[in-house]
């Protein structure tokens, strides 16, 4: 395989690490909100009628489907690269992509050390994980 070819591979699967991340940010982000909705009920339900109003959400529903869709895009990930390095990669943008939407959607701050730290981690890991991309 030649330089550019290897180059390619590789971009091509980090854009698809890339979506089963985004699909598991959304589908995170949907089950939240459809949680955070039914808490928000009067009264509150509990108990057996909290499972039933979860299992009939159509937030829910909706996350579990996307989610479902990344779990596929994920299985081609892991036949095409060392499962270790895959997760490492996904890891890194999920930290980052996770806090920064629940800060916009949600109002979630974060301190600047956490941030800090957030992006330290990253950029720990994906060296990690590049050093070890192929081999």
């Amino acid at each position: 395989m030649s330089i550019r070819e290897n180059e390619n591979a590789m971009l091509r699967d980090i854009l698809m690490i890339l979506f089963t991340t985004c699909t598991t940010l959304g589908g995170q982000i949907l089950l939240k909100r459809g949680v955070v909705d039914i808490a928000a009920r009067t009264p509150k339900p509990a108990g057996l009628e909290w499972v039933i109003a979860v299992a009939s959400s159509p937030a829910v529903w909706a996350a579990i489907f996307i989610q479902g869709v990344g779990f596929v895009a994920w299985i081609v990930v892991v036949s095409r690269m060392k499962l270790g390095v895959a997760f490492a990669i996904a890891g890194a943008f999920l930290y980052i992509l996770m806090a920064i939407m629940g800060w916009t959607l949600y109002g979630e701050r974060l301190a600047p050390l956490q941030w800090l730290g957030i992006v330290l981690v990253s950029a720990g890991v994906l060296m990690i994980s590049m050093l070890g991309y192929k081999s």
